[in-house]
C-alpha cells in the first residue's frame, strides 16, 4: 500500500513500474527499507533490510523517503471508504482493512460477486489488493495474506486453513522462530498436538501476538476478538471564494472575521467548541498559506478567534492577491450552548483565564504556558510535573505528608562546598555561587531515602537541613550520602531551595 500511495503522488511514477524502487526510513544504523515495489523485491529487497545490504545486490535501485504518518492517514480514509461493503470497518495497520459483511453479500449477488466488486473498485484507484471472506477476522486475515486469491470460507475453518503457514496466525517474529524450531510450520501442525504442551510453553505470555493458542482460538471463533471500528467525523469547515482577489490587510481581517462568525454558527449548531483551528489562504498563483492555532479551552467566540489570528497573519505575503480562504476546526470538543454568568462576564471584559492563556500561547509559543501539578514522589525534584494550564489535575493515589517545603525550588540541585565540624555533623560554613555564608541556625536533618524501584542500588541517602546565614537568609540544603555507607567517597552537599 505504501508503494501504491507513493506512485499516486509521484509525477514520474510510470518510470518506476519496471525499475527497482524502495521506500526508506532513517535509523541510527543507517537507512532501512520499509517497502519495495515488485521489481525491487525481484532484485532481493525486503522490508526490514538495510539499504546498504540491498545495494550490494542491486546497485542501481532507486530510493524515496517513507511516510508512515501519511500511510496511516491514508489507511484510515480507506477504511472509512470501505464501509460501502458493510456496516462498519476497522483498520489493520500497516496495510489492511477489515470489513464486517454479515448479511451483506446477497445485495451484490453473492460473496463471489462482492469480492469482484471490491477488486474492481480498488483497480480503479490503482491499488493492489488481496481479499478474502471468512467467518472470523483472523481467518479472513490469514486467507488474504497467505491463501489463494479471492478465497471464501463458509465453514470448517480449521480444515480450510490447516495448510497455511504459522505466520498466518499474526504472531510476533520471536514466537514464529520458536514454533519453527519445534517443527510446527503449518497451522495444522499446531491443531494436531496437545494444547497442554503449548500452554506450558507460552502460559506466561498474555498478549495475543505472543501466544499461538490465543491466536488460534480467535481464528477459529472460540474466543472473541475485539476490533476498533473507524467512525468518520465531519469536522466543521467554512470558506469564502472572493469575486476579486484581496491584497490589503484590512480586507483580509474583514474576511477572517466573517469566517469566524460562520464557524461559530457551525460549531453552535453541533454543540461543539473549537480547540484547534486551521486557516488556509489560496493565492492567485496557486500557493497556499496555512496558519494554525490551538486554544486552551473549547471556544466559539468570533472576536476571540479573530484576536488570536491577528498576530498569525502579520507575515502573510498576498502576492498578486488571495482569492479564497478556508477555516477548518480540526479539533473540537463538546461545549454547552450557554456558559456560566461569571465566565460570560469575564469574556466580555477580556479577563477570562482561557482567553488570557490563548493570548499568551500565541505570543510565546504552544509549550511556553504550563502549570505544575503534584506528583506522588517523596524526592523533592520529582514531587511535581508540568501540564497544559487548563487540563484536569491527574488523580494522585494516596497522600504524601511532608515537613515544610521551601517556597522556591531550584530547577536542579546545585553543588555547594560545606565546612563542618564532623563528616556527619551540622554545616558551619558553605560556599554557593562564589559567596561564602556563615551558618547561624540549623534545623534538621530530615532523611529522605532514594526511590529503590527507579534508581540503581548505589543511590545514596539524603539528609536535608533548613539553615539560616548571618544575614538572615534561609536555605534548604542536603548532604548526599553517609560516611561509611559503602556507596562512594565522602558525602556531597547540594543546594535544593530557598526558604521564606
Amino acid at each position: 500500500m505504501a508503494i501504491d500511495r507513493w506512485r499516486q503522488g509521484s509525477p514520474d511514477r510510470r518510470e518506476f513500474d519496471d525499475r527497482p524502487l524502495v521506500l526508506i526510513a532513517e535509523t541510527a544504523h543507517g537507512p532501512r527499507i520499509e517497502a519495495a515495489n515488485r521489481a525491487g523485491k525481484t532484485a532481493g529487497a525486503r522490508a526490514g533490510m538495510m539499504l546498504a545490504d540491498v545495494r550490494t545486490l542491486c546497485p542501481e535501485i532507486a530510493t524515496a523517503p517513507s511516510d508512515p504518518a501519511g500511510d496511516l492517514a491514508f489507511l484510515e480514509k480507506l477504511a472509512a471508504w470501505a464501509r460501502r461493503w458493510g456496516p462498519w470497518s476497522a483498520m489493520d495497520a500497516p496495510d489492511g482493512v477489515l470489513v464486517d459483511v454479515t448479511a451483506v453479500p446477497h445485495l451484490f449477488g453473492g460473496e463471489g460477486a462482492l469480492l469482484d466488486d471490491v477488486s474492481a473498485a480498488f483497480d480503479q484507484r490503482h491499488l493492489a489488493l488481496r481479499a478474502a471472506i471468512a467467518p472470523t477476522a483472523g481467518a479472513a486475515w490469514a486467507l488474504a495474506h497467505y491463501g489463494p486469491p479471492a478465497a471464501i470460507v463458509d465453514a470448517d475453518i480449521e480444515r480450510a486453513l490447516s495448510d497455511l503457514p504459522v505466520a498466518a496466525l499474526r504472531l510476533d517474529s520471536d514466537v514464529l522462530t520458536v514454533l519453527r524450531r519445534l517443527g510446527l510450520k503449518r497451522i495444522g501442525d499446531i491443531t494436531m498436538i496437545g494444547r497442554d504442551a503449548l500452554h506450558r510453553r507460552f502460559r506466561n505470555r498474555k498478549s495475543p501476538a505472543a501466544n499461538p493458542l490465543i491466536r488460534l482460538d480467535q481464528l477459529l471463533g472460540r474466543v472473541p476478538e475485539p476490533l476498533l471500528p473507524v467512525i468518520p467525523q465531519q469536522m466543521p469547515l467554512v470558506q469564502r471564494r472572493l469575486m476579486e482577489p484581496i491584497r490589503h490587510r484590512a480586507l483580509l481581517d474583514q474576511v477572517v472575521g466573517d469566517l469566524a462568525v460562520d464557524m461559530a454558527r457551525e460549531l453552535e449548531g453541533k454543540g461543539l467548541g473549537a480547540r484547534r483551528l486551521e486557516l488556509g489562504l489560496w493565492r492567485v498563483d496557486g500557493e497556499v498559506a496555512v496558519r494554525q492555532l490551538e486554544m486552551a479551552a473549547a471556544s466559539r467566540d468570533p472576536a476571540h478567534i479573530c484576536r488570536l489570528f491577528a498576530t498569525r497573519l502579520d507575515d502573510i505575503d498576498a502576492g498578486f492577491g488571495i482569492e479564497m480562504l478556508r477555516l477548518r476546526a480540526s479539533w473540537a470538543e463538546p461545549l454547552a450552548l450557554e456558559q456560566g454568568d461569571i465566565e460570560a462576564g469575564a469574556e466580555i471584559h477580556g479577563t477570562s483565564l482561557a482567553a488570557c492563556i490563548d493570548r499568551l500561547t500565541v505570543r510565546l509559543g504552544p509549550k511556553a504556558v504550563s502549570r505544575p501539578v503534584p506528583f506522588a514522589s517523596h524526592i523533592p525534584e520529582r514531587a511535581q510535573r508540568w501540564q497544559p494550564p487548563l487540563e484536569a489535575e491527574p488523580l494522585v493515589q494516596g497522600s504524601l505528608e511532608f515537613h515544610a517545603r521551601p517556597l522556591k525550588m531550584l530547577d536542579a540541585p546545585e553543588h555547594i562546598a560545606v565546612l563542618y565540624a564532623t563528616p556527619d555533623g551540622y554545616p558551619q560554613r558553605f560556599r554557593w555561587r562564589g559567596h561564602v555564608h556563615e551558618v547561624a541556625r540549623v534545623e534538621g536533618p530530615e532523611r529522605i531515602a532514594p526511590e529503590w524501584w527507579r534508581e540503581r542500588g548505589s543511590a545514596r541517602l539524603r539528609d536535608y537541613y533548613r539553615i539560616e546565614d548571618e544575614c538572615g537568609r534561609r536555605y534548604w540544603i542536603y548532604r548526599q550520602g553517609i560516611v561509611g555507607d559503602g556507596r562512594g567517597g565522602a558525602p556531597d552537599w547540594y543546594m535544593q531551595g530557598l526558604c521564606a
